[in-house]
């Protein structure tokens, strides 16, 4: 984990994806480990938590580990990256993509957060 990153779990949600997302948007990746599509995804999205140096950050929710979180936010398969900004979810996305498709949703992400668009 990094400044940009850390785990989340039932109980720091509140904290740490509903508080912070009042100050940057932060995604929240719902995964599990046996998902192999969620180990191509996992590289990329740390590997942009750092390219945009903290303009918003990433959540990492283990499914297995926490299913209330998972079955909350009506995800039906994984991985499941969901946009929170100002305390609300944004947007969201299902199954691993491309690194092009993670930054327009990342840009969108950050251009709705700025102008306070939901």
């Amino acid at each position: 984990m990094s400044d940009f990153s850390y785990n989340v779990e039932e109980d720091n949600f509140d904290k740490l994806v509903v508080a912070r997302s009042h100050e940057l948007p932060v995604l929240m990746d719902i995964s599990a480990e046996w998902c192999s599509p969620c180990r191509v995804l996992a590289p990329l999205l740390h590997k942009l938590v750092f390219e945009y140096n903290g303009k918003f950050i990433l959540g990492i929710v283990d499914a297995d580990e926490n299913m209330r979180i998972a079955g909350r936010h009506k995800v039906r398969g994984f991985p499941t990256v969901i946009a929170y900004s100002y305390g609300i979810e944004i947007d969201r996305f299902h199954s691993a993509q491309t690194e092009g498709y993670l930054r327009n949703f990342i840009d969108s992400v950050l251009a709705r957060h700025e102008t306070h668009q939901h």
